[in-house]
């Protein structure tokens, strides 16, 4: 058993997410994305989706790039 580094729940089925290098612990999938989703730029929800990134900045879609000024910015179909 691991301890969840968001809740601090003790549970048998936690699981690691291994990302750039860190290895983090969580019980749940929302604790992973309370921890690991970015926020978008312009609406400041959390992306669990694919999401947009521009210029090292992260939205939740081309409509929120394209509010904070970034040009040419499409969701893929």
């Amino acid at each position: 058993m691991a301890r969840c580094e968001v809740c601090g729940n003790d549970y048998g089925m936690s699981f690691e997410v291994h990302a750039q290098g860190a290895v983090h612990v969580f019980d749940c999938f929302s604790c992973a994305i309370h921890r690991m989703a970015p926020i978008c730029e312009h609406c400041r929800v959390q992306i669990i989706g694919q999401g947009v990134e521009a210029d090292g900045r992260w939205y939740c879609g081309a409509h929120c790039a394209r509010a904070e000024g970034r040009a040419g910015i499409v969701d893929k179909a």
